[in-house]
């Protein structure tokens, strides 16, 4: 069958009667072909974690971990994400942004490990004019899962579509990069074994990953634990765990600079160079501050720091309009607030973050005073789950590192953030329409 008459055929299955070529909009609208078991995929990863001791199975724990149905996302589109990358790279290697992010970072910021940081998340939402990126993360979970994820994959359209990026080991690549982390930071010489951080490390949604870390690094022979910050222990010069020689910690941790109690320990010994770390404070700073959009943004800004032109004209059209919350400037902003997403400077996860036309006087008051950002509001694409339902809310998240994506995945859901209590939602794969 040639590629007209499969496209006739896929037309013809999903009823679009349309003479266009077919859309990723066309067929988040009527395209219902599996694309992944999502029954199977967690079975795989019960496997995994029994033999770690976690008995309770993830269909009972995490129902909504896998859609079954994949995004489609237009070549142009992945091209202008991967162009948002690479752009993003020239920007934080020029002194004018480092110096201006300096300006809000915390103290420890100050603090140069002499890596970049780790693994990135770069969020976007995907509209009639392309994609727009809407958040930088440096601590992004699901890489691993993802990763199985798309092994699993039943390539949907093999003749009009393809995985966002080209065929790789990504469970090696993503390790990769905390081993090149540790490297940097330590001149090559590693000691020690690695420690997964992060509060109650068992009690959270995405643990499973932590295990697929921990077996990824023993497969490389290096022992790996995971445990809580609260377990860390600075003796004589050395970080341990459990007995054991720390020389590296994968911090999944959410105190991004390492300023809360439970962090005392870790924060000495990172100070002192005794551990490497990744993702660390200077990279949140770098990237993740969410007031560090209205520099990436800023036309004016990129050219006055020497970002090369062809960047700069990438940023100023995917980066959504972003200002920090002032005293001076929050009426203005109160006026306009039906227009704007409110996300606090160091937030994760959606966590006290609100769209404008959702805001009360109370919450508004309630915010005064703290680091905020405001976000001209950039609607998700939108995926069917079958005809006629309501549809779930779509994010893309590329991985990436040093300016290259690892990896394209997406998260469906309903409500104001990204969440995984969407039946039919969570991370479904990323295929490309060529």
């Amino acid at each position: 069958m040639n590629e007209e008459a499969t496209l006739q055929a896929i037309k013809d299955i999903c009823g679009l009667s349309c003479a266009a070529p077919l859309s990723a909009e066309d067929l988040h609208r009527a395209c219902f072909c599996l694309a992944v078991d999502p029954a199977e995929l967690r079975a795989q990863l019960d496997r995994v974690l029994a033999a770690h001791g976690t008995s309770a199975p993830l269909a009972q724990t995490h129902p909504h971990l896998f859609a079954a149905l994949p995004i489609f996302v237009p070549a142009a589109s992945v091209q202008a994400m991967e162009h948002v990358v690479t752009a993003i790279e020239s920007v934080v290697m020029t002194p004018a942004y480092r110096d201006a992010v300096r300006a809000w970072a915390p103290d420890i910021a100050r603090f140069d490990p002499r890596s970049p940081g780790g693994l990135l998340g770069l969020d976007f939402h995907l509209g009639p004019d392309g994609p727009r990126l809407i958040e930088i993360n440096t601590n992004p979970g699901g890489v691993m899962i993802n990763a199985l994820l798309a092994k699993a994959q039943q390539l949907c359209m093999p003749r009009l579509s393809a995985p966002a990026v080209g065929a790789s080991d990504v469970e090696d690549a993503a390790l990769d990069v905390l081993l090149a982390e540790w490297d940097a930071q330590s001149d090559g010489r590693r000691t020690g074994a690695v420690a997964i951080v992060d509060a109650a490390p068992a009690q959270q949604y995405l643990y499973p990953e932590f295990v697929l870390f921990q077996d990824r690094f023993r497969a490389r022979g290096i022992e790996a634990l995971v445990g809580d910050p609260g377990e860390l222990a600075y003796v004589d010069g050395q970080l341990r765990l459990r007995d054991r020689h720390i020389g590296f910690v994968y911090n999944r941790c959410t105190d991004f600079a390492l300023s809360e109690p439970a962090s005392a320990v870790l924060r000495a010994a990172y100070l002192d160079r005794a551990v490497a770390m990744s993702p660390h404070p200077w990279s949140h700073a770098l990237y993740a501050d969410k007031r560090n959009m209205s520099l990436l943004g800023d036309r004016p800004f990129l050219e006055s720091a020497g970002v090369p032109a062809d960047a700069v004209d990438c940023l100023a059209r995917c980066v959504p309009p972003t200002e920090a919350m002032t005293d001076a400037n929050r009426d203005d902003l109160w006026q306009r607030r039906k227009h704007l997403f409110f996300k606090p400077a160091g937030g994760f996860g959606g966590r006290a973050s609100y769209r404008g036309d959702k805001l009360t006087h109370k919450t508004w008051q309630q915010m005064a005073g703290a680091d905020y950002v405001a976000q001209a509001i950039v609607p998700p694409s939108q995926r069917h789950l079958s005809a006629g339902d309501v549809p779930l809310k779509v994010d893309i998240r590329c991985y990436a590192y040093r300016g290259k994506p690892l990896l394209f995945a997406a998260r469906t859901y309903q409500g104001q953030t990204t969440n995984f209590r969407t039946p039919g939602g969570g991370f479904a794969p990323v295929l490309t329409l060529v």
